[in-house]
């Protein structure tokens, strides 16, 4: 569930910011969704986060299997996926301010290029 808040919100906020190609959406969704920018905003985020927040960012980082892309570092790995943890965690609490809280503080404050 938390990875497909977190894509949803990566798409329309490109989108947002005017048309594309299909292409070139993709890309650059892609430079943020990718687990090694949710690693960095995994060390950006953990500040603002409540004690209950870190709590399902370990267990969801903790949850994973041995499996990890070969495209993906195993830390990276599990820190995006302890982070779209707390996203769907979030989105299933129906705390969807506190998701775009967070996700704004990240998207303004991170290079993703």
């Amino acid at each position: 569930m938390g990875d497909a808040v977190f894509e949803l919100l990566v798409r329309e906020y490109i989108t947002s910011s005017g048309s594309m190609p299909v292409n070139k959406l993709h890309q650059k969704a892609v430079k943020i969704v990718c687990a090694s920018s949710q690693c960095k905003a995994v060390e950006f985020l953990k500040e603002y986060w409540t004690e209950e927040e870190m709590d399902i960012f370990k267990r969801g980082r903790n949850a994973t299997g041995n499996h990890v892309p070969k495209s993906s570092h195993p830390k990276e790995y599990r820190a995006a996926t302890g982070l779209e943890t707390l996203f769907g965690y979030l989105y299933l609490k129906g705390d969807i301010e506190r998701i775009n809280e967070l996700f704004l503080l990240m998207i303004n404050n991170m290079d993703f290029s």
